[in-house]
């Protein structure tokens, strides 16, 4: 099943989050000159243009990135997630969006490397597009789960793995747990980064549990709500569980989340950063 494209939802509130945790994680990796992998999931496309009929259609980045861009007092820590959303837009108007990969990009140096895969047929050639020429990134048109079992551990033993599926179908909550175990078992001092949606908040508290089950360390999470839960369908809130994250990550989050509600959702937010298991 690949009906979900993500040009419908580019820059909302979600991606937001999911951007600047992804993006503190790799400002750590670049404290030490060692090279590291990024390994990105479910990559889409790349970039996304907001002025597209299916981001107008939706109009979540009005709700999310548009309402933090134009601002004067953004926090210093996301300064880099900032920059690689200017880099795409050449004037003060916000058009474009960088996707994880684009973001990604931005940050990784000349010794670094990514590794992107994506299965939707009509996304991976516009991955290709964007992507080619550069050596430092290989694209893979092929399950992310199968690809990442293929990668890991990485030559580098250093990095970040991004998991952000779609959540179209109920089992692919469990699908992360289960990407989680092997992976785990492969590489466990990788930083595993897993974007959720909270649609139903007893969907999260399974993944959560299931987690807690493997008996893995250093695990925390971190969410941004816009809405209360509901009963109803809709996603209310997101946000991302770490594995292995870096020492200041959760201290930064603590810092950058009140201020990110107030800008995103003042009335009806709310946000959190906890320990799922202690290191």
């Amino acid at each position: 099943m690949l009906s979900y494209r993500h040009s419908f939802h580019a820059g909302n509130h979600a991606d937001v989050v999911k951007h600047i945790v992804q993006s503190l994680i790799l400002d750590a990796l670049k404290q030490k000159d060692k090279p590291f992998v990024y390994h990105d999931t479910h990559s889409g496309v790349g970039r996304y243009d907001l002025q597209d009929e299916r981001s107008e259609k939706t109009g979540e980045f009005k709700q999310g990135i548009a309402r933090i861009w134009s601002r004067d007092d953004i926090p210093t820590e996301i300064t880099a997630y900032i920059d690689a959303i200017k880099a795409l837009n050449d004037t003060d108007e916000l058009r474009y969006y960088p996707g994880s990969p684009k973001v990604a990009r931005a940050q990784i140096r000349a010794q670094d490397r990514m590794v992107l895969t994506e299965l939707h047929p009509s996304d991976f050639p516009l991955l290709l597009q964007e992507f080619r020429g550069d050596r430092r990134v290989k694209m893979y048109p092929e399950d992310a789960f199968a690809r990442l079992k293929a990668s890991l551990p990485p030559k580098e033993r250093r990095g970040m793995v991004l998991i952000d599926p779609p959540y179209e179908l109920k089992h692919e909550y469990q699908d992360v747990v289960k990407a989680i175990k092997h992976s785990h078992q492969r590489w466990a001092t990788g930083t595993y980064a897993i974007w959720y949606p909270v649609v139903y908040r007893e969907t999260i508290d399974n993944m959560i549990q299931g987690l807690k089950d493997l008996n893995i360390r250093n695990i925390l999470q971190i969410e941004l709500g816009v809405e209360p839960d509901t009963e109803e369908r809709g996603m209310t809130a997101s946000g991302m569980i770490v594995i292995n994250p870096p020492w200041k990550l959760a201290t930064q989050m603590e810092q950058i989340l009140p201020w990110l509600q107030q800008a995103i959702a003042p009335n009806h937010g709310h946000h959190k950063v906890e320990w799922i298991v202690p290191e």
